[in-house]
């Protein structure tokens, strides 16, 4: 007699654990340096201004969820940089949101200035210059959202930074409560139904977000498809020498007239765009510090003449290739 069929039951996905970082673990005087480090390896490579009547301590609970990724930070007084001549690393290559749940708190970017209060919210490109200054101990949660992620959902985004939302009423409220509540219980959630929650805050951020939208700068929902489409080919085929804005274009369907027309509402072009992911390329493999010769370097980051390529890359980051593999 054969046994019954056992049905079993569908493995849980794995959510990584939280990571825990604190200054109170490292000596005071190496301090500033592990800190900058840290900021700079997890969000953005930043020059940091510790308190000036105040011993430096900061700590952090980074949260992988799904796509996001969730930060509850807690700090004394600081202010924070990112400046024009730092490199841009493409994993980092992200939107932050960020909402403030005790102190103060100044975000300056593209010639604008936030000034948030407890509750409130607010959006910046961590990969672009921007500088936060925060004059006492503050709390904080970030929510990390990949560029494609935002842009797919929120056309217009960049014009979005360092605009204040409102978290006392409205859906700047909703999506701040609800993301407090999700950083409360995330790690006694089962991963399926956090996995689920992340979804249901990006909607609610991208919502809240576009109440400081301008006007004159969105894009259809088609327009908006079609660019983050052509993007996507961009990413599949960047390492090859041969593409081209009419490669580009059949591969999406659209001609590249129309394809540069919705670029230009991001203030570049289509080739403009795949020319800085090439150098954004080869810039995280230097650092990485992947064992090739940089003629091997440029030929898999989409560029056919290695002495373009320093030139480029020296024009774009300020020393060529070779003397920055060296100093680093």
């Amino acid at each position: 007699m054969t046994a019954p069929a056992v049905t079993l039951p569908s493995p849980m996905p794995v959510r990584a654990p939280a990571t825990y970082l604190s200054t109170v673990d490292i000596s005071p005087s190496r301090r500033h340096d592990w800190l900058r480090e840290v900021i700079g390896r997890e969000y953005a490579d930043v020059e940091i201004e510790p308190p000036a009547d105040s011993e430096l301590f900061n700590e952090m609970c980074i949260t992988p969820w799904r796509d996001l990724q969730l930060s509850a930070i807690r700090s004394n007084a600081l202010a924070l940089e990112r400046l024009s001549r730092e490199p841009r690393r493409i994993a980092q290559d992200a939107y932050f949101a960020v909402i403030l749940l005790d102190g103060e708190y100044r975000l300056r970017q593209d010639g604008r200035e936030a000034f948030l209060r407890p509750g409130d919210l607010s959006l910046y490109d961590a990969a672009r210059p921007h500088r936060i200054d925060c004059p006492r101990p503050f709390r904080k949660l970030i929510v990390s959202i990949p560029r494609a992620l935002l842009s797919e959902r929120l056309a217009g985004v960049e014009h979005c930074t360092a605009r204040r939302i409102a978290g006392d009423a409205g859906i700047g409220a909703i999506a701040a409560n609800f993301i407090r509540h999700c950083t409360a219980e995330v790690e006694t959630l089962a991963s399926n139904d956090a996995i689920a929650l992340s979804g249901h805050a990006l909607d609610l951020l991208a919502r809240a977000i576009a109440t400081t939208r301008p006007g004159t700068c969105s894009l259809s929902r088609a327009r908006q498809s079609s660019l983050a489409a052509t993007k996507a080919i961009v990413e599949r085929r960047l390492c090859d020498p041969l593409l081209d804005a009419g490669a580009i274009a059949t591969g999406a369907g659209l001609s590249t007239r129309y394809i540069n027309e919705l670029f230009a509402a991001e203030g570049t072009s289509l080739m403009r765009h795949v020319w800085e992911r090439r150098l954004q390329k080869s810039m995280d493999r230097l650092l990485s510090g992947e064992p090739c010769s940089l003629a091997e370097l440029a030929w898999r980051c989409g560029f056919a003449d290695p002495a373009h390529f320093s030139r480029a890359f020296k024009c774009r980051f300020g020393a060529p290739p070779r003397e920055f593999r060296k100093s680093r």
